[in-house]
């Protein structure tokens, strides 16, 4: 496949509309239509429709329910690749399900390996048990849910990813761990990592503040919404600049190799 050396990715900061995915897909459809032809994935906080609720019994959609035709129609229609968590309800079991819908109908998805136990995800939901890496316009796009940041071995690029998206509904009392996750997964996987938070306050009065922001695997942030506003930036990475690091610095060839079980 033929690589596309830039990626365009637009980050999408926002509040959620507490348990609304209704109101939450009209105000998501309006900003994605606007994009086309300006961005190539356009990425959704965790749990986009609903915030993070653990009300999963209720507010669970099947895989070819409304939530997702609507994602397969919008990209269709906007040329756009959609990226974002929900609550799935698959084979009797719930799921925090990342799903990436392509413009040519492709879904792919991935359920989140690391629940919240501490917020009590893993008594509503069913855990994961596979890594996904889309293969999107020639990029290796490694998919991963809010508190998988903090697992580096399930992180760990084993010479199969370029990008890293982490989707999340990241409190801002543990902000400062955010920002220096992101910057720890693209520096030790040599890739560039995307994080998309969302802000307001949810259902539970759980306060959040963003720093969405796109990461380079030097480390350096190149992109960044500025706490706590709702906003949505795109910005272009490249794969050539990429690969022209990665054969200056080969720190890969060097990395221990492991089994995850």
């Amino acid at each position: 496949m033929e690589v596309k050396d830039i990626l365009r990715i637009t980050l999408a900061q926002t509040d959620l509309i507490w348990e609304d995915p209704a109101k939450n897909s009209l105000d998501y459809g309006k900003k994605i239509a606007q994009l086309a032809g300006q961005s190539d994935l356009v990425i959704l906080p965790e749990t986009f429709t609903t915030g993070f609720s653990m009300r999963a019994y209720d507010l669970a959609e099947p895989m070819d329910g409304p939530t997702v035709n609507w994602l397969l129609n919008l990209s269709q229609t906007s040329g756009i690749a959609i990226a974002g968590s929900l609550i799935i309800k698959d084979n009797g079991l719930y799921y925090n399900r990342f799903v990436f819908v392509t413009p040519a109908g492709e879904i792919s998805f991935y359920d989140k390996r690391h629940l919240f136990s501490i917020g009590g995800e893993s008594i509503s939901f069913t855990a994961g048990d596979q890594r996904v890496i889309v293969n999107f316009l020639g990029w290796r796009v490694a998919l991963y849910i809010c508190y998988d940041i903090r697992f580096p071995v399930w992180c760990r690029n084993l010479n199969n990813t370029d990008l890293m998206i982490f989707t999340a509904n990241w409190p801002s009392s543990r902000n400062e761990v955010w920002k220096i996750l992101l910057k720890a997964r693209a520096i030790e996987n040599q890739v560039y990592v995307a994080g998309v938070n969302r802000v307001g306050t949810d259902g539970n009065n759980i306060v959040y503040i963003g720093e969405s922001q796109i990461v380079n695997p030097r480390g350096e942030m190149m992109a960044e919404i500025h706490q706590p506003a709702c906003d949505w930036l795109s910005y272009e990475i490249s794969m050539r600049e990429l690969n022209e690091f990665r054969m200056k610095f080969p720190v890969t060839d060097d990395a221990d190799r492991f089994s995850i079980f």
